[in-house]
């Protein structure tokens, strides 16, 4: 059996403090990534959104969810403290109904660099997830998110699901 290497922290220097990954010698590659997160409701909100076509006194949920993670995902930078601010290619939604009373968010964001972009993934389908959140709690504050994943990545030293 083939001993894998041993993986380290990247986000840490010689001396073990934090440090921003210097990616000045990697080559610059098209890259991409997929994460997903999911909002699950008590099964009469389930029933409520469905009959109103998701939209809340608030307004249009989903539309709503889809700029609120757009945002993030051009603002991942700024939230997580070694993440590189990156030229975004594009961003896209999914969401729909995954059960009755689930609703399933992705977001696949797209750059040409030298880094991923799983972090922009990631921020952008959880700050969905809480603004679908935001704009039905006052259905109730039993709705439960998560959990939020990388469902796949490509580009840079390894391919990872379906990215």
């Amino acid at each position: 059996m083939a001993r894998r290497p041993k993986q380290e922290l990247t986000h840490l220097d010689a001396a073990g403090r934090p440090a921003m990954v210097d990616v000045s010698a990697k080559a610059v590659t098209a890259r991409q990534a997929t994460a997903a997160c999911r909002v699950r409701f008590p099964a009469a909100v389930a029933q409520q959104l469905r009959a109103s076509g998701l939209r809340s006194a608030k307004g249009g949920i989903v539309d709503t969810a889809i700029v609120a993670g757009t945002l993030a995902v051009k603002r991942t930078h700024e939230l997580i403290p070694f993440c590189h601010p990156l030229p975004i290619d594009g961003c896209r939604f999914g969401i729909d109904w995954e059960s009755d009373n689930a609703l399933g968010i992705e977001c696949t964001v797209n750059t040409t660099h030298r880094t991923g972009v799983e972090m922009e993934a990631l921020i952008g389908a959880t700050v969905a997830a809480l603004t679908v959140y935001d704009m039905c709690k006052a259905l109730s504050h039993a709705i439960v998110i998560g959990p939020a994943r990388l469902l796949g990545k490509r580009g840079g030293k390894r391919d990872f699901g379906a990215g």
